[in-house]
This record gives structure tokens, sequence and C-alpha cells, in this order.
């Protein structure tokens, strides 16, 4: 599975937490799910915020691929 990219977070002062991919507010987290937030982005930061907003690969990309919907025309 590929690295998760283009997430960013921010702190308030009230303690909420932030979630933007891309620029664009994904997710936002306050009291006691901002902290498991927190503790979680400690170690892997891209990945824990694709999680926390549902935005990772589900692993059934190369099947939607072969739909034939999804299939370029020759």
């Amino acid at each position: 599975m590929g690295q998760a990219q283009g997430f960013e977070y921010a702190t308030r002062r009230d303690g909420a937490v932030v979630i933007t991919h891309h620029g664009t507010v994904a997710a936002v987290l306050r009291g006691r799910r901002a902290e498991q937030f927190l503790d979680e982005a400690a170690g892997d930061p891209q990945g824990a915020m694709a999680r926390w907003t549902g935005n990772y690969q589900h692993g059934n990309e190369r099947t939607a691929k072969q739909h034939p919907r999804n299939r370029t025309r020759h």
C-alpha cells in the first residue's frame, strides 16, 4: 500500500484537532478523540490522518480498475 500524502493537522487552543487534505477540512476531532489521534499521530502522522478521515486504500482498487465502466476504450 502506498504512503498517504497531502494531509496536515493543526491543534486549536480549545484542544480540537483539524485535519486537512490538500487544503480542505477532512475532519475535526474534539475531546477524547483528539487526544487519541495525537497519540497515534506521533508515530506515523500521514497514515494516522488517512485512517482517522477514512481516506485510505481499501484494497479493491485493482478490482474496480478492471470493471467495464472504468476501462478505457481503444
